[in-house]
Protein backbone atom coordinates (compact mmCIF):
# COMPACT_ATOMS: atom_id res chain seq x y z
CA UNK A 1 0.00 0.00 0.00
CA UNK A 2 1.34 3.43 -0.79
CA UNK A 3 1.75 5.86 1.97
CA UNK A 4 0.60 9.26 2.53
CA UNK A 5 4.24 9.94 3.74
CA UNK A 6 5.38 9.03 0.41
CA UNK A 7 2.76 10.97 -1.40
CA UNK A 8 4.11 14.43 0.37
CA UNK A 9 7.65 13.58 0.71
CA UNK A 10 8.38 13.97 -2.85
CA UNK A 11 11.08 16.66 -4.18
CA UNK A 12 11.82 16.44 -7.18
CA UNK A 13 10.94 14.79 -10.66
CA UNK A 14 12.04 11.45 -10.35
CA UNK A 15 10.81 10.86 -6.92
CA UNK A 16 7.14 11.95 -8.51
CA UNK A 17 7.79 9.92 -11.47
CA UNK A 18 8.16 6.82 -9.75
CA UNK A 19 5.53 7.15 -7.55
CA UNK A 20 2.88 7.82 -10.40
CA UNK A 21 4.12 4.43 -12.19
CA UNK A 22 3.37 3.12 -8.52
CA UNK A 23 -0.12 4.26 -8.11
CA UNK A 24 -1.20 3.88 -11.79
CA UNK A 25 -0.19 -0.37 -10.96
CA UNK A 26 -1.66 -0.05 -7.69
CA UNK A 27 -4.46 1.55 -9.47
CA UNK A 28 -5.05 -0.38 -12.53
CA UNK A 29 -5.21 -3.75 -10.04
CA UNK A 30 -7.52 -1.62 -7.48
CA UNK A 31 -9.86 0.28 -9.71
CA UNK A 32 -12.49 -2.01 -11.46
CA UNK A 33 -13.32 1.09 -13.93
CA UNK A 34 -10.26 2.63 -14.15
CA UNK A 35 -9.18 -0.96 -15.32
CA UNK A 36 -11.65 -1.50 -17.89
CA UNK A 37 -10.76 1.81 -19.60
CA UNK A 38 -6.94 0.91 -19.54
CA UNK A 39 -8.41 -2.36 -21.08
CA UNK A 40 -10.51 -0.92 -23.83
CA UNK A 41 -7.15 1.06 -24.80
CA UNK A 42 -5.24 -2.07 -24.77
CA UNK A 43 -2.99 -0.33 -21.84
CA UNK A 44 -1.39 -2.99 -19.10
CA UNK A 45 1.31 -1.90 -16.78
CA UNK A 46 3.99 -3.92 -18.26
CA UNK A 47 3.18 -1.38 -21.29
CA UNK A 48 3.81 1.90 -19.41
CA UNK A 49 7.49 2.67 -19.09
CA UNK A 50 6.88 6.71 -18.11
CA UNK A 51 4.47 9.22 -16.88
CA UNK A 52 3.26 10.00 -20.54
CA UNK A 53 2.73 6.31 -20.92
CA UNK A 54 -0.31 6.27 -18.52
CA UNK A 55 -3.68 6.67 -19.66
CA UNK A 56 -6.36 9.69 -17.95
CA UNK A 57 -9.77 8.85 -16.96
CA UNK A 58 -12.29 10.93 -18.96
CA UNK A 59 -13.63 13.55 -15.73
CA UNK A 60 -17.00 12.71 -17.11
CA UNK A 61 -16.68 9.04 -15.60
CA UNK A 62 -17.05 10.44 -12.14
CA UNK A 63 -20.97 11.60 -13.15
CA UNK A 64 -21.57 8.47 -14.30
CA UNK A 65 -19.39 5.37 -12.35
CA UNK A 66 -18.29 5.26 -8.81
CA UNK A 67 -14.68 5.59 -8.58
CA UNK A 68 -13.15 4.33 -6.22
CA UNK A 69 -9.21 1.99 -5.39
CA UNK A 70 -9.98 0.24 -2.31
CA UNK A 71 -12.68 -1.60 -0.32
CA UNK A 72 -12.73 1.44 2.42
CA UNK A 73 -16.18 2.70 3.95
CA UNK A 74 -16.67 6.30 2.18
CA UNK A 75 -16.34 8.81 4.76
CA UNK A 76 -17.39 11.91 2.34
CA UNK A 77 -19.23 12.60 -1.04
CA UNK A 78 -18.15 15.48 -2.30
CA UNK A 79 -20.46 16.61 -5.55
CA UNK A 80 -19.75 19.19 -8.01
CA UNK A 81 -22.08 22.20 -8.22
CA UNK A 82 -24.61 21.82 -11.97
CA UNK A 83 -27.15 22.95 -13.52
CA UNK A 84 -31.10 22.02 -12.43
CA UNK A 85 -31.33 18.58 -14.04
CA UNK A 86 -27.83 17.89 -15.03
CA UNK A 87 -25.78 15.10 -14.00
CA UNK A 88 -23.16 16.14 -10.79
CA UNK A 89 -20.12 14.50 -10.22
CA UNK A 90 -19.63 12.15 -7.44
CA UNK A 91 -15.79 12.09 -6.02
CA UNK A 92 -16.21 8.98 -3.07
CA UNK A 93 -13.48 9.63 -0.62
CA UNK A 94 -12.50 6.77 1.36
CA UNK A 95 -9.65 8.72 3.39
CA UNK A 96 -10.41 12.53 4.80
CA UNK A 97 -6.93 12.69 5.99
CA UNK A 98 -5.44 12.01 2.44
CA UNK A 99 -7.63 15.70 1.24
CA UNK A 100 -6.76 17.33 4.52
CA UNK A 101 -3.21 16.69 4.54
CA UNK A 102 -2.81 17.56 1.01
CA UNK A 103 -4.07 21.04 1.14
CA UNK A 104 -2.55 22.03 4.67
CA UNK A 105 0.32 20.66 3.28
CA UNK A 106 0.02 22.50 -0.32
CA UNK A 107 -0.79 26.20 2.10
CA UNK A 108 1.97 25.99 3.66
CA UNK A 109 4.19 25.51 0.17
CA UNK A 110 2.91 28.69 -0.87
CA UNK A 111 1.55 30.83 1.52
CA UNK A 112 3.19 29.81 4.63
CA UNK A 113 1.54 29.19 8.28
CA UNK A 114 -2.42 29.02 8.12
CA UNK A 115 -2.30 30.83 11.76
CA UNK A 116 -0.65 33.89 10.23
CA UNK A 117 -3.65 34.55 8.90
CA UNK A 118 -7.53 35.81 9.36
CA UNK A 119 -8.97 33.74 6.49
CA UNK A 120 -12.74 35.12 4.89
CA UNK A 121 -14.81 33.48 2.95
CA UNK A 122 -17.52 34.59 0.33
CA UNK A 123 -18.32 31.61 -1.18
CA UNK A 124 -22.37 32.15 -1.51
CA UNK A 125 -23.04 29.31 -4.34
CA UNK A 126 -21.27 26.89 -2.35
CA UNK A 127 -22.65 27.27 0.94
CA UNK A 128 -26.16 27.10 -0.74
CA UNK A 129 -25.82 23.27 -1.32
CA UNK A 130 -24.35 20.07 0.27
CA UNK A 131 -21.38 18.18 -0.46
CA UNK A 132 -18.87 20.76 -2.01
CA UNK A 133 -15.48 19.69 -1.65
CA UNK A 134 -14.34 23.56 -1.41
CA UNK A 135 -16.52 24.66 1.65
CA UNK A 136 -14.93 21.90 3.29
CA UNK A 137 -11.35 23.18 2.74
CA UNK A 138 -12.00 26.69 3.26
CA UNK A 139 -13.50 25.86 6.81
CA UNK A 140 -10.88 23.68 7.93
CA UNK A 141 -8.59 26.53 7.13
CA UNK A 142 -10.97 28.89 8.83
CA UNK A 143 -10.68 26.53 12.01
CA UNK A 144 -6.61 26.17 11.89
CA UNK A 145 -6.50 29.39 11.79
CA UNK A 146 -7.28 29.70 15.29
CA UNK A 147 -8.34 33.58 14.43
CA UNK A 148 -11.87 34.56 15.97
CA UNK A 149 -12.29 37.00 13.00
CA UNK A 150 -12.13 33.76 10.27
CA UNK A 151 -15.26 32.79 8.79
CA UNK A 152 -17.77 32.78 5.92
CA UNK A 153 -20.12 35.50 4.83
CA UNK A 154 -23.17 34.42 2.32
CA UNK A 155 -25.13 37.50 1.43
CA UNK A 156 -23.87 39.96 4.11
CA UNK A 157 -21.59 42.06 2.07
CA UNK A 158 -22.35 45.06 3.98
CA UNK A 159 -20.85 43.04 7.38
CA UNK A 160 -18.18 42.01 5.28
CA UNK A 161 -16.86 45.25 3.98
CA UNK A 162 -17.04 46.29 7.13
CA UNK A 163 -14.44 43.20 8.75
CA UNK A 164 -12.05 43.80 5.89
CA UNK A 165 -11.68 47.41 6.46
CA UNK A 166 -11.07 46.66 10.16
CA UNK A 167 -8.78 43.86 9.67
CA UNK A 168 -6.61 45.59 7.01
CA UNK A 169 -6.82 48.76 8.68
CA UNK A 170 -5.28 47.12 11.59
CA UNK A 171 -2.31 45.58 9.53
CA UNK A 172 -3.83 42.11 10.07
CA UNK A 173 -2.43 39.58 7.49
CA UNK A 174 -5.85 38.59 5.49
CA UNK A 175 -6.91 36.06 3.08
CA UNK A 176 -10.51 36.54 1.24
CA UNK A 177 -10.93 33.50 -0.86
CA UNK A 178 -14.04 33.79 -3.02
CA UNK A 179 -15.91 32.95 -5.98
CA UNK A 180 -15.71 35.32 -9.07
CA UNK A 181 -19.14 36.75 -8.99
CA UNK A 182 -19.58 37.67 -4.94
CA UNK A 183 -16.57 39.20 -5.61
CA UNK A 184 -17.47 41.67 -7.85
CA UNK A 185 -20.33 41.90 -6.18
CA UNK A 186 -18.28 43.27 -3.17
CA UNK A 187 -16.40 45.79 -5.60
CA UNK A 188 -19.49 47.12 -6.68
CA UNK A 189 -20.78 48.10 -2.68
CA UNK A 190 -17.20 49.55 -1.70
CA UNK A 191 -14.03 51.20 -3.25
CA UNK A 192 -10.98 49.54 -1.31
CA UNK A 193 -7.67 50.27 -1.44
CA UNK A 194 -6.32 47.29 0.75
CA UNK A 195 -2.53 46.96 1.72
CA UNK A 196 -2.56 43.40 4.11
CA UNK A 197 -5.13 41.48 2.13
CA UNK A 198 -4.63 38.43 -0.51
CA UNK A 199 -7.91 38.51 -2.82
CA UNK A 200 -8.15 34.85 -4.22
CA UNK A 201 -10.73 33.86 -6.71
CA UNK A 202 -11.79 30.33 -7.37
CA UNK A 203 -13.23 30.91 -10.56
CA UNK A 204 -16.97 30.43 -11.82
CA UNK A 205 -19.75 33.25 -12.27
CA UNK A 206 -22.29 30.37 -11.82
CA UNK A 207 -24.61 31.81 -14.17
CA UNK A 208 -25.10 35.14 -11.95
CA UNK A 209 -23.11 37.37 -14.32
CA UNK A 210 -21.73 37.60 -17.62
CA UNK A 211 -18.40 34.86 -17.85
CA UNK A 212 -15.22 37.28 -18.18
CA UNK A 213 -11.70 36.12 -19.40
CA UNK A 214 -9.89 35.89 -16.05
CA UNK A 215 -7.10 38.51 -17.59
CA UNK A 216 -10.71 41.20 -17.69
CA UNK A 217 -11.46 39.27 -14.20
CA UNK A 218 -8.38 40.26 -12.68
CA UNK A 219 -8.27 43.69 -13.72
CA UNK A 220 -11.13 44.69 -12.19
CA UNK A 221 -10.85 42.93 -9.16
CA UNK A 222 -7.50 44.88 -8.90
CA UNK A 223 -8.84 47.97 -9.42
CA UNK A 224 -11.91 47.75 -7.12
CA UNK A 225 -10.11 46.27 -4.03
CA UNK A 226 -6.73 48.09 -4.97
CA UNK A 227 -4.41 45.29 -4.83
CA UNK A 228 -1.47 44.66 -7.12
CA UNK A 229 -2.05 41.09 -7.79
CA UNK A 230 -5.05 39.07 -7.44
CA UNK A 231 -4.62 35.27 -6.46
CA UNK A 232 -6.66 32.32 -8.13
CA UNK A 233 -7.19 28.59 -7.44
CA UNK A 234 -7.57 25.77 -9.19
CA UNK A 235 -8.83 22.67 -8.02
CA UNK A 236 -12.20 20.70 -8.44
CA UNK A 237 -14.37 18.39 -6.82
CA UNK A 238 -12.88 15.07 -8.68
CA UNK A 239 -9.15 15.75 -7.08
CA UNK A 240 -7.83 16.33 -3.65
CA UNK A 241 -5.25 18.52 -4.62
CA UNK A 242 -5.25 22.40 -5.93
CA UNK A 243 -2.76 24.62 -7.89
CA UNK A 244 -2.18 28.41 -7.05
CA UNK A 245 -1.75 31.54 -8.96
CA UNK A 246 -0.21 34.61 -7.46
CA UNK A 247 0.17 36.71 -10.48
CA UNK A 248 -0.85 36.74 -13.71
CA UNK A 249 -3.28 34.00 -13.85
CA UNK A 250 -0.08 31.34 -13.84
CA UNK A 251 -0.85 28.52 -11.66
CA UNK A 252 1.90 26.33 -9.67
CA UNK A 253 1.24 22.54 -8.30
CA UNK A 254 2.47 21.15 -4.94
CA UNK A 255 5.45 18.67 -5.59
CA UNK A 256 2.86 15.54 -5.35
CA UNK A 257 0.55 17.04 -8.69
CA UNK A 258 1.10 17.72 -12.14
CA UNK A 259 -0.94 19.26 -15.01
CA UNK A 260 -0.20 17.76 -18.71
CA UNK A 261 -2.18 18.48 -22.22
CA UNK A 262 -3.42 16.91 -24.38
CA UNK A 263 -4.08 17.39 -28.59
CA UNK A 264 -7.46 18.79 -28.87
CA UNK A 265 -8.11 16.33 -32.00
CA UNK A 266 -6.47 13.43 -30.44
CA UNK A 267 -7.07 13.04 -26.73
CA UNK A 268 -4.98 10.41 -26.49
CA UNK A 269 -1.81 12.27 -27.57
CA UNK A 270 0.03 14.53 -25.28
CA UNK A 271 1.53 17.84 -26.48
CA UNK A 272 4.59 19.22 -25.33
CA UNK A 273 5.09 22.88 -23.39
CA UNK A 274 3.28 26.11 -24.77
CA UNK A 275 0.58 24.17 -26.67
CA UNK A 276 -2.89 25.09 -26.36
CA UNK A 277 -4.72 21.74 -25.23
CA UNK A 278 -6.66 19.55 -22.82
CA UNK A 279 -5.77 19.47 -19.70
CA UNK A 280 -5.09 16.02 -18.08
CA UNK A 281 -4.07 16.31 -13.97
CA UNK A 282 -1.92 13.90 -12.34
CA UNK A 283 -2.98 14.13 -8.50
CA UNK A 284 -1.16 11.35 -6.37
CA UNK A 285 -3.08 12.67 -3.36
CA UNK A 286 -6.06 10.55 -5.52
CA UNK A 287 -4.46 7.26 -4.84
CA UNK A 288 -8.19 5.96 -3.55
CA UNK A 289 -10.12 7.68 -6.65
CA UNK A 290 -8.24 8.05 -9.63
CA UNK A 291 -5.14 9.90 -9.83
CA UNK A 292 -4.71 10.73 -13.28
CA UNK A 293 -7.92 12.45 -14.94
CA UNK A 294 -8.63 14.07 -18.61
CA UNK A 295 -10.82 17.28 -17.47
CA UNK A 296 -12.29 19.70 -19.76
CA UNK A 297 -9.99 22.49 -19.62
CA UNK A 298 -8.20 23.84 -21.91
CA UNK A 299 -4.62 25.51 -21.26
CA UNK A 300 -1.25 24.78 -21.55
CA UNK A 301 2.09 24.43 -19.69
CA UNK A 302 5.60 25.94 -19.58
CA UNK A 303 8.72 24.45 -19.60
CA UNK A 304 9.09 25.68 -15.68
CA UNK A 305 5.41 23.31 -15.11
CA UNK A 306 3.94 26.15 -14.67
CA UNK A 307 -0.04 26.29 -16.55
CA UNK A 308 -2.19 28.66 -17.79
CA UNK A 309 -6.11 27.60 -17.76
CA UNK A 310 -7.65 29.66 -20.92
CA UNK A 311 -11.08 27.90 -21.03
CA UNK A 312 -13.08 24.97 -21.32
CA UNK A 313 -14.49 22.94 -24.20
CA UNK A 314 -17.14 23.92 -26.00
CA UNK A 315 -18.53 20.99 -26.68
CA UNK A 316 -20.08 19.30 -23.34
CA UNK A 317 -18.07 15.90 -23.39
CA UNK A 318 -14.15 15.87 -24.50
CA UNK A 319 -13.66 14.63 -27.95
CA UNK A 320 -13.03 11.08 -28.58
CA UNK A 321 -14.72 9.74 -25.37
CA UNK A 322 -16.44 7.28 -26.96
CA UNK A 323 -15.67 4.81 -24.11
CA UNK A 324 -18.25 5.92 -21.69
CA UNK A 325 -20.31 2.90 -22.58
CA UNK A 326 -18.41 1.15 -19.92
Amino acid sequence: MISSSEIFSISNNSEFENLALKVFKFQFENNSVYRSFCDLLYKHPSDIKTVTDIPFLPIQFFKSHKIVSNPHNIQATFTSSGTTGSTTSKHYVTNLELYTQSFFTSFLQFYGDIEDYVILALLPSYMEREGSSLIFMVNELISRSNKPESGFYLNNLSALKDQLLKLDGEGKKVLLIGVSFALLDLVETQKFQLKNTIIMETGGMKGRRKELIRSELHEVLKNGFGVKQVHSEYGMTELLSQGYSRRNGVFHCPKWMKILTRDIEDPLSLQGYKKTGGINVIDLANINSCAFIATQDLGLVYNDNSFEVIGRFDNSDIRGCNLMVL
